[in-house]
């Protein structure tokens, strides 16, 4: 067996993500900041490494002064019309997000999807789409990616996540000093 080289990993890895980053319709994004903004609560919801990865942006968008929810944690409230549901899912078909889709479009929120198939299930239910070209988890043909399942747009979705805040931040004119009370103090 050969010794791991990490180093080649990491050049192909940052090559895809920026590709994967360059082909994001700005439209797109400017679309899913405004809806993020102007949402009077912001629910995130993904399976998996998608899901993780919201999580990193419901912190980023908590830091900001958003009220922000992860779906499934036990003091979730109940998603209204004001809300938005902000949601990850590389094919989307994800049955759990794709679900949770469904009850907040019928509860009246509006769906921000972030997918690699902007006309899946989840697409449909989707007021605002960023579409992603990343291989979702089942694509092996190495094609979209050379990585393993849905890694590339797992990065790319924490990449959206960590930019919209960005975008969010600078457009408030808030430093770190004043987003700085808000960060976690029982760690």
């Amino acid at each position: 067996m050969e010794a791991p080289d990490v180093t080649r990993s990491v050049r192909a890895i940052s090559d895809e993500i920026t590709r994967a980053a360059s082909s994001l319709d700005a439209s797109e994004l400017s679309e899913l900041a405004t809806l993020l903004q102007g949402a009077d609560r912001v629910f995130v919801l993904g399976g998996g490494r998608s899901g993780l990865a919201l999580r990193m942006t419901a912190m980023r968008l908590m830091h900001l002064g958003l009220r922000v929810h992860v779906v499934g944690e036990t003091t979730t409230p109940a998603i209204g019309t004001a809300d938005v549901l902000l949601t990850a899912s590389g094919s989307g078909t994800t049955g759990a997000v794709v679900g949770a889709a469904r009850i907040a479009a019928d509860a009246g929120a509006t769906i921000a999807a972030i997918t690699a198939v902007a006309d899946s299930p989840l697409g449909a239910l989707a007021d605002v789409v960023v579409a992603v070209d990343a291989a979702a988890k089942l694509d092996r043909a190495g094609t979209a990616s050379a990585q393993y399942a849905g890694s590339l747009f797992e990065q790319i979705v924490m990449i959206i996540g960590d930019s919209v805040f960005d975008a969010l931040r600078l457009a408030s004119g808030a430093t770190a000093d004043s987003l700085w009370p808000r960060h976690a103090n029982l760690e």
